[in-house]
């Protein structure tokens, strides 16, 4: 094994993963990717070396991970769609937590989601949370990061919305709009992260910004930032997820789900713990306003093209 051995960074050509693995080599560190997506451009220049998820070949999976001093793990999915399932995520992911233990990783960071709960009927929450679960049976080191939404040049939430806001006179709130959310930036995420992989304690740690908005007020926020500053008009769940339905249909995409709805209504984005984060998302609308919601982000070309860089 080389000095400070290796760390491992599940995505690291995509989004959170990617500022994971800048920050790591900033500290000089041996960094590989496990991804799914070894044709994306490497942004590292040839400085991080690129292996398959081979969830299905536990041997192989394992052997990647041979001389991994720390994994973080980034891997998930947003929704359902036939390419791909929360099922086959939790049972993929579930795969990598056995390989790292078989090859002798000594901690894992894993990303989760704030409000975990394997009893919750949003297969999102509930898959995080046997995650969770099971690591924390796993005898492994962990720490957990349980951000809300993340923001950066690369977020699709966020981005979207101030895409919708220029394209339309009005943007739907659903219902009272009144749910809290705490976004954290993709950077303060990764710098915690790495802050993590260095301990020794299991922790588990909500990862949350320092501006804590309603849904209604955020939007408002997102419209102030770019000049945009529409009509909000409260619907119907149902009626706001049929307009977002129509727009999914006209990006070939899912703008928003059902289960994205019933989480944002739930509070599944609100925690009471202080913040971890120090960006403000406000200021860095302002400084990203002329380019914010310029082109539409787009999950579904993200996991078709695994060639194109994200931004």
């Amino acid at each position: 094994m080389i000095e400070h051995g290796i760390d491992a960074v599940t995505g690291a050509f995509g989004y959170s993963g990617r500022y994971i693995a800048t920050r790591l080599l900033e500290q000089g560190k041996t960094v590989i990717t496990l991804t799914n997506s070894l044709n994306r451009s490497n942004p590292f220049a040839g400085k991080v070396r690129a292996f398959p998820l081979l969830f299905d070949e536990p041997d192989k999976l394992a052997a990647e991970l041979a001389g991994v001093e720390v994994l973080y793990n980034t891997y998930w999915v947003r929704f359902n769609h036939k390419l791909f399932t929360h099922a086959r995520a939790v049972a993929n992911t579930l795969a990598l937590f056995a390989a790292a233990q078989r090859a002798g990783v000594r901690r894992i960071v894993h990303v989760s989601i704030t409000n975990p709960d394997e009893n919750s009927p949003l297969e999102y929450f509930s898959g995080k949370g046997k995650l969770e679960r099971t690591l924390k049976e796993s005898g492994l080191s962990y720490s957990i990061l349980r951000p809300t939404v993340l923001f950066g040049r690369e977020d699709i939430l966020i981005n979207n919305i101030a895409w919708a806001l220029r394209h339309f006179p009005f943007f739907t709130i659903f219902g009272n709009g009144a749910y809290r959310l705490q976004p954290i930036h993709v950077d303060d995420l990764a710098e915690l992260a790495v802050a993590e992989g260095t301990g020794t304690e299991n922790t588990v740690i909500n990862a949350i910004g320092p501006e804590t908005f309603t849904y209604r007020e955020l939007v408002a926020a997102v419209g102030a930032a770019i000049g945009r500053t529409r009509p909000l008009v409260n619907v119907p769940p149902a009626l706001g997820y049929a307009m977002g339905k129509m727009v999914g249909w006209m990006m070939r995409d899912k703008f928003i789900t059902r289960e994205e709805i019933r989480g944002l209504m739930a509070e599944t984005l609100y925690v009471t713990t202080p913040p971890t984060g120090k960006t403000s998302l406000t200021e860095w609308m302002k400084k990203n306003s002329a380019t914010l919601g310029l082109n539409y982000a787009s999950e579904l070309n993200r996991r078709r093209d695994r060639q194109t860089p994200y931004f």
